[in-house]
């Protein structure tokens, strides 16, 4: 496999990842019935409001990936995140072109 196909491999697992959280989160009415709140309950921290059931679901996927960036950043674990990794050497990439 190439590495534009390996990119593209993980990039799926990613977004698997991130689904697969996505339909465990609650959802509920707050502020009199106004405002959306969405959480993860698995994941401390994860949790987003929106107008609208929509906005909140969209602002709770932004609000994942943060969550993942600064845990990858922090060198933190992160439940059931398993991508593959392999190292590349440039010597190899840059000697196929």
């Amino acid at each position: 496999m190439n590495l534009i196909g390996e990119f593209e491999e993980n990039k799926y697992m990613f977004q698997e990842f991130l689904m697969s959280y996505l339909k465990k989160a609650k959802y509920e009415l707050i502020e009199k019935g106004k405002i959306f709140y969405g959480e993860i309950p698995e994941l401390k921290g994860v949790w987003a409001t929106g107008k609208t059931l929509e906005e909140c679901r969209k602002n709770l996927l932004e609000t994942l990936e943060g969550w993942v960036i600064l845990r990858l950043r922090k060198n933190l674990p992160i439940p059931n995140f398993k991508i593959p990794y392999k190292k590349i050497s440039l010597n190899k990439v840059y000697a196929k072109t």
